[in-house]
């Protein structure tokens, strides 16, 4: 039998190198030689809408203007189901396909009926992936024509872990509950109707061939599903049938072509062939290029492709001689990170659209790096054509909605709160900026520092204690705050549907419905109602049909509480898309690019443009991660017939191939982290490197990373900014500090400048957790209490009174409960402590009198600038029966050292003995100080511990020095050309440093240790 030429062969596959949809336009033209209207006679069937598209553009081009009649250009899964009605078939007798949602709502109800049998399900959120998974493996088991029902009971028997049959009896509800539930509401899986329906399609065809002078092509498939293949035997057996394929190696040995593993590039192609019972040596390759029509690419790239990616068992092929590897054309770039290659890719875009008529796109399964790529291109102002889509979970509606049921739930926590008040969409009636200001009011007044208790009653009583007078709005500025009680009343009104039903369960369907009301109150504001806002757009239509949908079918669902909304929203959103032709810049609207593309696998395949990127070429991204799923391990998932996950890799491998020959020039973009952590590249790419280093050659590195040096970093090395020396005039400068900020004075005098000359004062953490400082707080106050009772006589069953006395002051303190209880035991060894140590002193006659919590001030005169002034509180001192004084300080937290304060480090307490001697205090306490003690109380294993400073004649000589020292730095400060360093004694910088941001401490100190070094 002679082997059929190109006019006449039925299957034919067009080379690597020829653009895929022009070559199909022509050939399709050139059998009617070129006629405009017998052009359209006939049907053309592709893998995918986008393929479809784009060869109608192709048909355009070749038309080059003329008035032509297009063919019929269908995707395979969408051919006219009312032509088969129209013809007599059966086709309409096949129930309707169930809706997506209200498949999922109804797996999800079964999965929480049967929860227990699979890790305790107990709310929708936990459920609804599941019944995505669940819907998943039933796509998957009718595009393979699998019957579950038969199949899945053997799935383990045998050597199988007993895990594996417990999965199997939850999978009951594919196999006994699902299908019943189909037959009684009269609907099929959609996956089951599109199977029947192409099966229908294919016998419809063989019973009523198309008329003589139409012709049926199918184009485009490089693997098929079994209701495929029979589609496509149909069209081979049809007069006028032909499969165009896509690239076919023919020149891999036959045995290697028959023993292909599934991960090879080839094998979904090969595996087809078979099925259709097409050798490959019958196919015809198309490899002329059209009149007008430049090559994808050079002939030899294929070539290279094809033998570096060789099965392991044929890679002694790569020791035979060969031509040299073809590699004009592609490039590599390796970028630090997801950024950087994002930034390097928008380059490469933006340069390759400089040359007119040129067309660029990225390829890439990978959404988070299309979308960094769409971000960067918007900074040149280029709208990319994402036809992939934006994720709707992510769009800004979305993502409100999110917010909205975070903070209810969250009991209008802090940060919930805020990250909902400050969303673009958030405006409470008011004006957008009116709104904005009230939130950031109310986060200074009320949020910062330790969270107030939970909801709107919490709220106001936070707001009570800050006091509301000074947190006014100011009616006549521009965006003004509102006054915060009557914003608070606002807040509440909008979220009152979703707070009233915050304390328990409800129906899924109203908690949706009471989220849509209060959002669309959220949103509203002084000019436009919520709803608008919310629902228009693109986006907002989007949405707005998804909800409607949940209110529909998920009145199946039981109650929940509000917090399963939000992984309800999630789990359900995940995968949905939303496409949008224009894209905001400021307030303006710019249209799409129409030469910048950014597509996905799917939509790439068959494309051609004149740069492509192939980005996120790392494993589990592209190649992606082989995952068996949650019900099945690879051996069972055998044993019933289902498609290896390996399949999966072979179609990327395929795409791989394909999208690198679809371009002159082509970038293989690999970052070296991904999402913070090393990434390994793809092993097309590790293949690749170790063919051509074996052939003494290598793929060129683009130049793009250093275009982004150039671009966004300076060309010399970069030069640290110097430590700020600022000089106020005298007059600004402070001339009265506690004895605490002389500390600070020492060791960061920038902080007294940025605090007591500037007024900046450091905003507290948002949900700031109670630490050391609260600790403190309570024991000092505990203390004080006690002897301002009990000033100098120790009362009968005076441990048991102060332990109570500890507790009270802990429970007025109203920490949550989980603080609480981790203080209270140590407040209590505390408590004995002081008790025993209090005991024992009076019983010696120590001390005769305690005195806590004094405040006192010292004058310092003699300064050309006028007199200085100190001030200082006492934590306690001590006074015996001869008069003697003891000064006592309390610490929680770490003790200083005996050398630092000898040394005048840390001189609270030698400055607090310095006032007492000066009679800075009442005159009941002045006098000579004898001792200076710290106790450090912290309530662990040891209680307490006790530092003794000094006693005698070295704490008179400390006290005189340490008031020179004072002295001195004043007059130091009285000049005016001595600045307030930052941190100027390496070694001794405070422990917290609430001014070091400010300083920039973190950019000039690195280069003088550098010095230093």
């Amino acid at each position: 039998m002679p082997h059929p030429t190109a006019a006449s062969a039925p299957v034919v596959t067009i080379a690597h190198h020829v653009p895929f949809l022009d070559q199909l336009a022509a050939r399709w033209m050139a059998e009617v030689d070129d006629d405009p209207q017998r052009t359209g006679a006939g049907l053309i069937l592709l893998p995918s809408r986008r393929a479809a598209r784009a060869l109608t553009e192709a048909f355009l081009r070749r038309a080059d203007g003329r008035a032509l009649l297009l063919p019929r250009i269908a995707p395979i899964a969408a051919l006219d189901e009312a032509a088969l009605a129209l013809s007599g078939e059966a086709a309409l007798d096949l129930p309707p396909a169930v809706e997506p949602l209200r498949r999922l709502a109804t797996l999800t109800l079964l999965v929480l009926q049967g929860g227990a049998a699979f890790g305790d399900v107990r709310t929708v959120d936990q459920a609804w992936p599941l019944a995505r998974a669940l819907a998943d493996l039933m796509d998957e088991a009718e595009w393979a024509e699998c019957d579950l029902r038969e199949r899945l009971p053997e799935a383990a028997d045998g050597d199988f872990a007993e895990h594996w049959g417990l999965t199997l009896k939850f999978l009951s509800i594919v196999t006994g509950v699902w299908p019943s539930w189909l037959e009684e509401q009269g609907v099929m899986n959609p996956v089951a109707r599109q199977v029947a329906l192409l099966h229908a399609q294919a016998a419809h065809w063989r019973e009523n061939p198309l008329p003589a002078g139409q012709r049926l092509w199918a184009a485009g498939f490089s693997d098929a599903v079994p209701s495929t293949v029979a589609v496509l035997r149909t069209v081979l057996d049809m007069p006028g049938g032909r499969l165009v394929l896509t690239p076919v190696d023919m020149n891999m040995d036959a045995d290697t072509w028959s023993a292909l593993p599934p991960g090879h590039p080839q094998a979904g192609t090969a595996r087809m062939l078979s099925d259709l019972g097409v050798a490959r040596d019958d196919l015809v390759v198309w490899d002329d290029l059209p009149a007008g029509c430049m090559a994808a690419a050079p002939p030899g790239r294929a070539t290279l492709l094809s033998d570096a990616l060789l099965p392991a068992p044929a890679l002694g092929q790569w020791l035979a001689p060969a031509p040299a590897p073809e590699v004009q054309g592609l490039s590599v770039l390796h970028a630090a990170d997801q950024q950087e290659e994002a930034a390097a890719i928008a380059l490469i875009l933006r340069q390759a659209i400089e040359r007119p008529g040129q067309s660029a796109a990225l390829v890439t399964p990978d959404r988070t790096l299309a979308g960094r790529v769409a971000t960067e291109l918007a900074r040149w102002g280029v709208i990319a054509d994402d036809s992939a889509g934006e994720g709707l979970a992510t769009t800004p509606q979305a993502t409100f909605l999110r917010l909205i049921v975070q903070a209810v739930d969250g009991g209008l926590s802090p940060v919930a709160l805020l990250s909902m008040l400050k969303h673009p969409l958030a405006a409470c009636g008011l004006s957008p900026g009116n709104c904005r200001a009230s939130a950031r009011l109310l986060e200074r007044a009320v949020l910062r520092g330790p969270a107030p208790p939970p909801g709107i009653a919490g709220l106001r009583a936070a707001l009570s204690r800050a006091g509301q007078d000074e947190h006014g709005a100011l009616a006549d500025a521009p965006d003004a705050p509102q006054e915060l009680s009557a914003f608070l009343d606002r807040l509440e009104r909008a979220l009152d549907p979703l707070l009233s039903r915050a304390s328990g369960v409800a129906e899924v369907v109203d908690l949706l419905s009471a989220l849509v009301e209060s959002a669309q109150a959220l949103a509203a504001t002084d000019t436009g109602d919520g709803a608008t806002r919310l629902w228009s757009g693109e986006e907002g239509n989007a949405l707005g049909a998804h909800l409607a949908e949940l209110l529909t079918w998920c009145d199946v669902l039981p109650a929940q509480r509000v917090g399963a909304l939000d992984g309800l929203l999630a789990s359900s959103l995940a995968g949905v898309t939303v496409h949008g032709r224009r894209a905001l810049r400021g307030r303006e609207q710019v249209a799409v690019h129409p030469r910048v593309f950014i597509w996905g696998l799917l939509e790439a395949r068959l494309q051609t443009a004149g740069t492509i990127v192939l980005g996120g070429l790392v494993e589990t991204v592209w190649p992606p991660a082989t995952d068996p799923g949650p019900w099945m391990s690879r051996p069972m998932r055998t044993r019933i017939c289902l498609p290896s996950p390996e399949c999966a890799i072979g179609q990327a491998a395929h795409d791989f191939i394909a999208c690198a020959c679809a371009a002159p020039d082509v970038v293989l973009s690999v970052p070296g982290r991904r999402q913070g952590a090393p990434a390994v590249a793809a092993r097309w790419l590790v293949r690749l490197d170790a063919y051509l280093t074996g052939r003494g050659a290598r793929i060129a590195e683009h130049p793009a990373l250093s275009w982004l040096e150039q671009l966004d970093r300076p060309s010399g090395p970069p030069a640290p900014v110097a430590p700020p020396r600022p000089c106020p005039p005298v007059a600004m400068r402070p001339r009265s500090l506690s004895v605490t900020e002389i500390e600070t004075w020492m060791r960061d005098p920038y902080a007294i400048y940025a605090r007591r000359i500037l007024g900046l004062k450091r905003l507290a953490d948002l949900e700031e957790l109670a630490d050391a400082a609260d600790y403190g707080e309570i024991v000092h106050d505990a203390l004080d209490r006690w002897f301002t009772r009990h000033p100098d006589r120790w009362p009968p069953g005076g441990e048991a009174q102060m332990v109570r006395l500890f507790a009270e002051v802990l429970e007025e303190a109203r920490l949550r409960p989980a603080l609480a209880a981790w203080w209270a035991p140590r407040l209590e060894r505390i408590a004995r402590w002081c008790a025993a140590t209090e005991s024992a002193r009076r019983a010696a006659g120590v001390p005769g009198t305690v005195l806590t919590e004094l405040s006192g001030r010292m004058e310092l005169s003699g300064f050309s600038f006028g007199t200085f002034v100190l001030r200082g509180r006492a934590d306690r001192i001590d006074r015996d029966a001869e008069g003697g004084l003891s000064l006592i300080d309390y610490k929680t937290g770490t003790l200083p050292t005996r050398n630092s304060v000898l040394r005048g480090w840390q001189s609270q307490l030698v400055l607090e003995a310095a006032m007492i001697e000066a009679g800075g205090f009442a005159p009941e306490v002045t006098g000579q100080v004898r001792e200076l003690v710290y106790w450090r109380l912290t309530g662990g294993h040891v209680p307490a511990q006790v530092l003794d400073i000094a006693q005698g004649k070295i704490l008179s000589d400390l006290i005189a020095e340490c008031r020179t020292r004072l002295r001195d730095r004043v007059a130091e400060y009285d000049n005016p050309h001595m600045p307030y360093l930052s941190h100027p004694h390496p070694g001794q910088e405070p422990r917290f440093a609430d001014y070091a941001h400010l300083a920039r401490v973190a950019e000039w100190s690195a280069a003088r240790e550098e010095d230093m070094a």
